[in-house]
C-alpha cells in the first residue's frame, strides 16, 4: 500500500474539480464532481505506480502532512 498524496480543487476556468499529485507533478486529472474526481485521481495514481514499477524507476517518497502545510 502507498501513502501518496491527491490534491482536490475546483477550477472555475474548466468546471471541473482538478486532481493534482503532489509527488508527480506532471500528472493530473479531473472529474465533473469532487466523488469522479477522487476515483480518477486514484486510477492514474495507480497507472502512475505501475509504469515506475515497470520502468524500474524509483518511486518517490510519499510527503507527510506537516511536509506540505
Amino acid at each position: 500500500m502507498y501513502h501518496y498524496s491527491m490534491l482536490i480543487q475546483w477550477s472555475d476556468e474548466d468546471e471541473a474539480y482538478v486532481v493534482t499529485l503532489p509527488e508527480f507533478p506532471t500528472w493530473h486529472t479531473h472529474g465533473a464532481t469532487y466523488e469522479e474526481a477522487a476515483r480518477n485521481g486514484e486510477e492514474v495514481l495507480r497507472l502512475v505506480i505501475e509504469d515506475y514499477q515497470k520502468r524500474g524507476a524509483p518511486l518517490p517518497r510519499p510527503a507527510q502532512f506537516a511536509e506540505m502545510a
